[in-house]
């Protein structure tokens, strides 16, 4: 039995629904002894500044019961180096380059589109207005009003299809997530990591020198599947899905629930081969239960007052 993996989501066609979360999959080449880049649907780049950042002092990454503190902060090498020293490297992938991009304010979110749009390997930004590690990286999402203006003023300067990352952190979820979709957004990305802090008690000191750091890894799960359901709830709107996903099994929950992609995140620092594992368990599920495309599962969640009975497969 052939399984038709086939998503599509702002105007791409992707071959599968697996992808991998900006930050986790190196810069160019790091998994390639591990992962065939050509089989996933997508990849997500580790942000791309307009000039390079050092990022925070170490110590910066910690592990946590069930997950992982990061304070990175966005190090990299700037846009330049990754238009010419990445770039080239992907033309030759055959799967689609999703660039997550962030500024320091509308004018460097406006310029890193430009430049990218021309370059006909890139499919799609994604826009980091989120992170929680960098001074006003969650400014532009503290507010509807400021995300609007960052993800229209963006909208506007490039062809390409716009993902907007949002975190848990702003007080106004909905009303951030109602107000990108306003300003043109193709689709969301869910969800960023969450702050938190670990301490060394010999020391009594932050176990993370920048003191807080974005939890990721399978703890957030649950709450990353919440915010997707209340996204999926009151808005039309595709959704990369992230948050805590290490195997099939988690990465169904998130497609039941109504995700178009899911990317895998943390569990590549724990099993580089994740996402082929996710993939491969993706499909088996899917002839287990007698279905023929993803489609049949995508959105399938029941809750209360729904019918009882499971979704009929397709065909």
């Amino acid at each position: 039995m052939s399984v038709d993996l086939t998503t599509e989501i702002a105007g791409l066609k992707l071959k599968n629904p697996v992808t991998v979360a900006s930050g986790t999959f190196g810069s160019k080449d790091e998994y390639a002894k591990y992962v065939k880049y050509e089989k996933l649907g997508a990849i997500v780049t580790k942000t791309v500044t307009v000039k390079p950042r050092k990022g925070n002092p170490m110590p910066r990454i910690w592990e946590t019961p069930s997950g992982m503190l990061n304070a990175i902060g966005l190090q990299n090498k700037g846009i330049n180096d990754f238009i010419e020293n990445k770039i080239p490297y992907f033309v030759k992938i055959k799967t689609h380059l999703i660039v997550n991009i962030a500024g320091e304010s509308i004018a460097e979110f406006v310029s890193l589109a430009k430049r990218l749009d021309p370059e006909k390997s890139v499919s799609a930004l994604e826009l980091n207005i989120s992170c929680p590690n960098v001074k006003k990286g969650l400014a532009f999402c503290a507010k509807p009003e400021s995300a609007y203006e960052v993800v229209k003023a963006v909208k506007e300067a490039t062809r390409l299809p716009l993902f907007t990352k949002l975190s848990p952190e702003t007080h106004d979820f909905l009303g951030v997530a109602e107000a990108v979709i306003r300003a043109g957004t193709d689709a969301l990305s869910l969800i960023n990591t969450i702050r938190g802090m670990a301490v060394d008690i010999e020391k009594m000191r932050p176990q993370i020198a920048n003191i807080f750091g974005g939890l990721s890894g399978p703890a957030i799960r649950p709450i990353a599947l919440r915010y997707l359901y209340e996204i999926k709830t009151h808005f039309q709107i595709p959704v990369m899905a992230m948050g805590g996903i290490r195997s099939a099994q988690d990465a169904l929950e998130f497609l039941i629930t109504g995700a178009h992609l899911v990317a895998v995140g943390t569990a590549n620092f724990i099993n580089p081969k994740a996402t082929m594992e996710v993939l491969e368990g993706i499909e088996a599920y899917l002839k287990r239960k007698g279905f023929h495309s993803i489609g049949g599962i995508r959105g399938a969640l029941k809750v209360k007052g729904d019918s009882a009975e499971p979704p009929v497969p397709a065909g």
